[in-house]
Parts: structure tokens; sequence; C-alpha cells
């Protein structure tokens, strides 16, 4: 495990590569980035997979500034292929916009999410939302055995103790969810996880997310006293690491549940 000084270093770059990719999707808006979309598996374009040119700038600037500090750190991120160091025991998982087709289409509900694993455990992450618990724009960020932080400060989750029906994150937002919450869907898993962090969501459930999508979203999670669960084949079990059989962690791709320690049991009992 890495010292204190490291940990807290890692965590100051990650913050600084969450914010980079907070501006460069602010400044993107402004100039109305041009899209592309990914190829379909049966062939032409998929419209569903949008990528705009804010999404590969910014994983291009990240890589070459982790490659400058971090130089014998892996990166995996969504856009581009290549890992710089794949036997190394630190991972950074980036995803430079989180919810692309909110983001094209100016929809404030995006971000830009970073997160560091060692030997496959999240012990830093950051992830910058377009909107926030503080009515604006702002990184949430965390290091392992350190409590959630946004833009610099200690954050407490506080709830209305008179709302008795929560928000909760389900991939079908309908009256179809699990009963108990109002559903939310937001097209974000990284600000599902942050939103959940920092209390505004109580529970949310992700059917198969890829590593960059929640990796430093778990460590705001667990930051903030909150639960993850994965689903296996022996039920939903608590999460420990991506690295599983010792396959690549970027294969991992698993149901998820995280929220409040109550939610998730409550959620998991109720076989969602």
């Amino acid at each position: 495990m890495t010292d204190e000084a490291e940990l807290l270093e890692i965590g100051r770059m990650a913050r600084e590569m969450a914010a980079l990719a907070g501006a460069e999707m602010a400044a993107g808006l402004r100039r109305q980035p041009a899209v592309r979309y990914k190829a379909a598996p049966s062939g032409g374009e998929s419209l569903r997979d949008p990528v705009s040119e804010v999404d590969e700038t910014v994983e291009v600037m990240i890589r070459e500034r982790l490659a400058a500090r971090f130089p014998h750190h892996d990166v995996l991120g969504e856009e581009l292929a290549g890992r710089p160091a794949p036997e190394s025991r630190f991972l950074w998982a980036i995803d430079p916009v989180d919810g692309t087709a909110n983001y094209i289409n100016g929809f404030p509900l995006f971000a830009g999410s970073v997160g560091v694993l060692h030997d496959g455990v999240p012990i830093a992450g950051a992830v910058w939302c377009a909107a926030s618990h503080a009515l604006g724009p702002g990184v949430y960020h965390a290091v392992r055995g350190g409590g959630l932080m946004f833009e610099g400060e200690a954050l407490q989750p506080r709830v209305n103790p008179d709302v008795r029906r929560r928000l909760a994150g389900f991939v079908d937002a309908s009256p179809r969810s699990a009963s108990g919450w109002e559903p939310r869907r937001t097209g974000s898993a990284a600000i599902e996880c942050a939103f959940v962090a920092a209390g505004l969501l109580e529970v949310a459930r992700f059917e198969r997310p890829n590593l960059w999508d929640v990796a430093g979203g778990f460590a705001l999670v667990e930051a903030a006293g909150g639960a993850v669960l994965q689903q296996t084949d022996d039920g939903w079990q608590p999460f420990r690491t991506f690295l599983e059989e010792g396959r690549d962690p970027g294969s991992w791709r698993r149901p998820v549940l995280i929220g409040t320690r109550e939610a998730v049991e409550r959620l998991a009992s109720s076989g969602a």
C-alpha cells in the first residue's frame, strides 16, 4: 500500500485532473464541440454512443500529465486504447466526459471522473460535476481512509428528516422501479455516484457499468460512509476489488448497488 504522503499526492492529482476535465467541458460547450458516433456492432453508427471532441482532448491531456508525474502508473480510459504500464500496481481509470449525450445537448448533468486503483482497490477518486449540492459545478474528491470532500472542504452529507421518500437512481426510472423511492435517471453513472456520496440520492443501481464509469465514484461513496455491493454468482456481496481471479480490472462489469448501508441492504433483499 502507498504511504500517506504518496496517497495525498495521488489524491491531489486526481482532483486536479477532474477539474481540468470540467474546465475543458465548459470551454467546449461555448464553442459547440464536434461530435461523432461510435461504430455499432451491426455496422454503421450507434446514435446511442456519441463522442465529443472534448472526450478525446481531455483524455489526451490527462494521459500526458500523468505520464509526467507518475510515469510508472497504468492508465485506462474510455476513449483511447493503449495501456502505458499494464504491470503496474497502480491504475488510473478515466472517463473524461461521463454523460456525453447530456453534454452535447447542453443538459447540465454530466461529469468528469478520475479513479485510482492500487491492486484493484479504489484508493482515490475525484468527480467533477456540472451540478452539485452547492447549486453549481465542482469536484467531489476523497482518498482511502479520509472523508468526502467538495472543492477542498470536508463535506458531511445532510438529509432533511422530514423527507419520507428519498430519491434513487434507477436505470428504469418508472413506476416499475423498486418501491420506496422516487426514481430518477440522470444519464451519468459518475454523477450518480457523487450524488449518492453527497446524500442527494439515497441509493442507485447500475446494470453493468464499465470500470471508468464508477472507479472514482466508489471511492467517494466509501469515503462518505456508504456501501457498495456487486452482484455475483452468490448474490449481492460487498465490493472489495476490481481484480477478479487474476483478470485485468478493465474487464470488470457487474451489476452494482451503491447508497447508504440501510438502503443498499433493503434494495438487495427486495430482489433488485
